[in-house]
């Protein structure tokens, strides 16, 4: 099957999944179910979730175990970015060719959005461990936690270094928290379902952190140079507000060198599995070549 065919795809399984968590009833809170109903089935590239099941699929076929984990951490990334693109952290007016959450809805209820999607991830992994307990869900389920934990924390320093110039370990660190956090924590749950070895897990971890410090890498690019019709929100933002990027910290052809290098890196891991690991070695040179 092809790259494109295959992705779209999971694409498909994700979205069918994810419409399952829609609350449509009529209710007081009708508004708000709306506003996370916009930000969840905006049309993002569902990356996370694939890079769950695609793992557990390099152990087992079936990855329906592995659903209710890939639909919760779809829901924490859609709260990461509604809250990211609030006034006071990015204040970002578009995102996927449409208005965000707050400008679409308001500021008030797109707080609220981001948190149901939160805890909303939180209420799903409990139903589903209260149904089909097993040890090993309770360690994805601290693997969930530790990496939302991790990704507020880079969010954070995100926002404190705005204006500021960053030391090469800081920019690494918050990077590997912000954006990273949540890639490595698909894998190595998908892994871990998958009851993989303990070795085959710190191996995709390996490469999951490399395919998430280049994703972040290869966003500071496109947000200097990017196609602002393709990639559907402006492009420019990031050096208005003074944010420290890898852009900002090594300039253009050295951010370049670094996606590449992290590209390989992950490449050399992921081709030990040969074709069963061909999907996810076409996910990081997706992530290396992608224009939104």
């Amino acid at each position: 099957m092809e790259f494109k065919e295959e992705l779209k795809k999971y694409n498909e399984i994700i979205n069918n999944e994810l419409e399952k968590y829609i609350r449509k009833d009529k209710c007081l809170e009708n508004k708000l179910n709306r506003s996370v109903e916009y930000s969840l089935m905006a049309g993002g590239k569902r990356l996370r979730p694939t890079l769950m099941l695609a793992t557990y699929k390099l152990f087992k076929d079936d990855f329906s175990e592995c659903l209710p984990f890939s639909v919760a951490m779809e829901m924490i990334h859609n709260f990461s970015l509604i809250h990211d693109d609030l006034p006071g952290i990015d204040n970002d007016d578009i995102r996927h060719g449409k208005p965000t959450n707050h400008k679409k809805f308001n500021e008030a209820t797109a707080i609220l959005a981001g948190d149901s999607l939160l805890n909303y991830a939180y209420l799903t992994i409990s139903k589903d461990i209260q149904k089909n307990y097993s040890y090993k869900k309770i360690e994805c389920l601290f693997e969930l936690s530790n990496a939302v934990d991790r990704m507020i924390i880079g969010e954070y320093v995100d926002t404190e270094y705005e204006g500021k110039q960053a030391l090469v370990d800081e920019l690494e660190y918050m990077h590997k928290n912000k954006t990273g956090a949540l890639i490595r924590a698909s894998v190595r749950i998908g892994a871990i379902l998958a009851e993989a070895n303990k070795d085959k897990i710190e191996e995709l971890t390996f490469f999951a952190e490399k395919i998430g410090l280049a994703f972040q890498i290869k966003d500071d690019i496109l947000s200097e140079i990017g196609n602002e019709k393709i990639l559907g929100k402006p492009v420019g933002n990031d050096k208005k507000r003074g944010k420290c990027t890898y852009v900002s910290k090594y300039g253009l052809d050295q951010s370049k060198k670094e996606l590449n290098k992290n590209i390989q890196e992950a490449i050399e891991i992921i081709n030990k599995y040969g074709n069963k690991g061909e999907f996810l070695k076409n996910i990081a040179i997706y992530i290396k070549d992608r224009e939104k």
